[in-house]
């Protein structure tokens, strides 16, 4: 079983630092290849770059009141969220379809339903 894990190409697990300007500040963001990657699809869904979706990211999470003392582990989990939610079919797999237009809410709740 481990297989599948262990021999994957290391490169997923490396970690990458990139620079980003998030409201006219410097900042660095460390994360492994493969949340990069990820990153980078769900911005372009929506037709943005990865430094437009983490600044749009970190902007509605200032608004909702949340706690962003590890930012990098809320973009990690956003990336497990948004695998799990194509995995359940709440996002459509089709990358073509902008993420904007779906029914976030509904999205929620059948996704609380499922982890409570």
């Amino acid at each position: 079983m481990c297989e599948l894990f262990i021999k994957a190409d290391a490169k997923l697990w490396e970690s990458t630092t990139r620079s980003l300007r998030v409201d006219g500040m410097v900042t660095s963001v460390r994360l492994e290849n493969f949340f990069w990657s990820t990153l980078e699809e769900v911005a372009r869904r929506d037709r943005m770059n990865v430094t437009q979706l983490i600044t749009r990211l970190h902007h509605e999470s200032i608004d909702a009141g949340h706690d962003l003392g590890n930012f990098t582990s809320f973009l990690r989990v956003c990336c497990a969220r948004y695998l799990a939610l194509q995995l359940s079919g709440d996002i459509p797999s089709d990358v073509t379809q902008p993420i904007a237009g779906l029914n976030a809410p509904a999205i929620l709740v059948r996704e609380r339903q499922k982890y409570h």
